[in-house]
């Protein structure tokens, strides 16, 4: 069964992803999609990237621009190359990407097949089906240009797929899982994700199951020939109602069914991290957690050198990504404030802070692997703090964190596509600058 679980709408935004945060991401993406296998298996890390909201709070953990299009690829592209080489252990096959990736998903799919007994040639008629569903039966004025197909041991699968409209600079993300779909063409989709477009042609909605039939009737009796001359008289007549009166547009039958609601993100075009895009008792949350629990679990959770209450902030939200559900995560833009943006926005990358992030999670996974449970079991309860104490805990406004993370940026290795963080009226940090602690 397989079906569309929701979908974005992002500004699109071009540039690359610069080398030194494309490594990274490639590392955290992969070390956190092993912690959320280990701890919940392989079917839950598919649930929750078919997640639009989900899915945008996990690039936003990463140091993505946290509302662009652009969080899409790069997510795509560091969890194909940071899980390809545990794909044997882990039971997760990446396909596809962007451009010529993309039409070469088919490929891909047919040798995960050979490895690993799976029938390729079926999933590969599934990814071409989910990507004509999306181009031809949804006609929305988004061209897709990317489709990345994941997929587990046992033949389960998630698909996330971006089209574009560059007239309005807006890109859309599909997502599709294959446990909860029934049937490819009749209500298919888990989510779409995009601001309203005027009115479009989704042939995928259940209501229009009638047209669907009409118009394979159509083909069969008419044939393509009959076809155009009757389109050709229908025309013609455009706009002229019985009696002479214009044509308009039809209301509602009466007791028509609402089509069934997916989780629609939508995301601002403005570059900053404003109050409005945060709910801030999460964040007062998240940093008090840090604050108490984060000295109580030192020992455990801070074993890596030179970890200090910076980093476990940055865990706190790391840790959410991993445990949290799915209600948690309806402003994505909040999980920015763990490692930054590239961009510069909320702040720069403190590379320093995300390099012990990724040795914390390493750490734990290695020795939850051998049975030492107490550096996950430390982020667990991060997290649960986190949630207990949102409720009464007090903090910065938005505006005055953020200040806080770009005046001290360069202490942490800030770093932007632009280059590194300077420190207040000074020049850029540079290697001797002070580690967190």
């Amino acid at each position: 069964m397989t079906k569309r679980a929701g979908s974005a709408d992002l500004p699109l935004h071009g540039g690359r992803v610069p080398r030194w945060l494309a490594e990274r991401m490639t590392r955290l993406g992969a070390v956190m999609s092993e912690a959320i296998v280990l701890h919940y298996g392989r079917d839950e890390l598919l649930r929750r990237l078919a997640h639009p909201f989900w899915f945008q709070s996990f690039g936003a953990v990463m140091g993505m621009d946290w509302h662009s299009s652009g969080i899409t690829t790069s997510v795509l592209g560091a969890l194909k190359r940071g899980l390809a080489p545990r794909s044997g252990e882990l039971g997760l096959h990446v396909c596809g990407g962007r451009g010529r990736h993309s039409r070469a998903t088919p490929q891909e799919l047919a040798a995960v097949g050979d490895r690993t007994g799976l029938d390729g040639a079926a999933l590969a008629a599934a990814s071409r089906l989910v990507a004509k569903i999306d181009s031809a039966a949804v006609q929305d004025g988004f061209d897709l240009y990317l489709h990345g197909f994941i997929v587990t041991d046992d033949g389960r699968w998630v698909v996330v797929q971006q089209g574009m409209n560059g007239a309005r600079r807006q890109a859309r993300r599909y997502h599709w899982l294959s446990e909860t779909m029934t049937d490819f063409v009749d209500a298919p989709h888990s989510a779409i994700d995009g601001p309203g477009q005027g009115e479009i042609v989704n042939l995928t909605d259940r209501r229009a199951a009638r047209a669907r039939d009409a118009q394979v009737a159509l083909l069969s009796e008419l044939g393509p020939d009959g076809i155009a001359e009757a389109y050709a008289r229908i025309d013609g007549d455009a706009g002229r109602a019985p009696g002479g009166a214009a044509g308009g547009k039809g209301g509602r039958r009466t007791g028509e069914a609402e089509a069934p609601l997916l989780p629609h993100l939508v995301m601002p075009a403005h570059h900053d991290v404003r109050a409005g895009d945060v709910v801030l008792r999460r964040l007062h949350g998240s940093l008090a957690a840090a604050a108490e629990r984060g000295p109580a679990d030192f020992a455990a959770l801070l074993a890596v050198p030179g970890v200090g209450a910076r980093t476990v902030r940055a865990l706190a939200l790391v840790a959410e990504v991993v445990h949290g559900a799915p209600c948690r995560f309806t402003d994505p833009a909040r999980f920015s404030l763990a490692h930054g943006g590239k961009d510069g926005h909320p702040f720069p990358v403190p590379v320093r802070v995300y390099d012990e992030t990724i040795g914390v999670l390493k750490s734990a996974i290695g020795k939850a692997r051998l049975g030492r449970d107490e550096e996950f079991g430390a982020l667990r309860r991060l997290d649960a703090q986190a949630r207990r104490l949102e409720r009464h805990a007090t903090g910065p406004s938005l505006e005055a964190f953020v200040a806080e993370e770009r005046a001290a940026s360069h202490l942490y290795g800030g770093r932007t596509v632009m280059g590194e963080a300077a420190a207040p009226g000074g020049r850029a940090g540079g290697r001797g600058a002070a580690r967190d602690g």
